[in-house]
């Protein structure tokens, strides 16, 4: 399959709760994050091209002025999981405002995995 993605995706070390914004309901945990969308994992399916309105926990007002991003995405794919118990379910942002854009772009510099420039030591 092609790579589709133009911008560079971060893996999260934080799984920050998304929900449905429309009625309140928890549809998993984000994975990883780019300008242009996310993937969640969870534990339902969603319908491939539905509209939702999400919100996002931000896990540190430290870093962030609000509780919670709120923003539009259309589902772009629902896979099961490597756990089959699970769904990868990857969402399309549909417009994303300047405002929106600095707090995604501060999850992904604050929360990513750092693969290749971070060691571990033990001692």
């Amino acid at each position: 399959m092609k790579e589709r993605r133009n911008l560079p995706r971060k893996y999260l070390i934080i799984y920050s709760r998304v929900f449905d914004q429309g009625l309140g309901k928890l549809l998993g945990y984000l994975s990883d994050l780019s300008e242009q969308g996310a993937m969640i994992i969870a534990e339902e399916s969603l319908e491939v091209n539905a509209i939702l309105p999400l919100r996002f926990d931000l896990p540190d007002p430290k870093f962030f002025h609000a509780h919670n991003l709120n923003i539009t995405a259309r589902v772009a794919h629902c896979d099961i999981d490597i756990s089959p118990a699970f769904y990868d379910i990857g969402l399309e942002f549909l417009e994303v405002t300047p405002e929106q854009k600095i707090v995604i772009q501060t999850m992904m510099d604050v929360y990513e995995f750092r693969h290749a420039n971070q060691s571990t030591s033990a001692g």
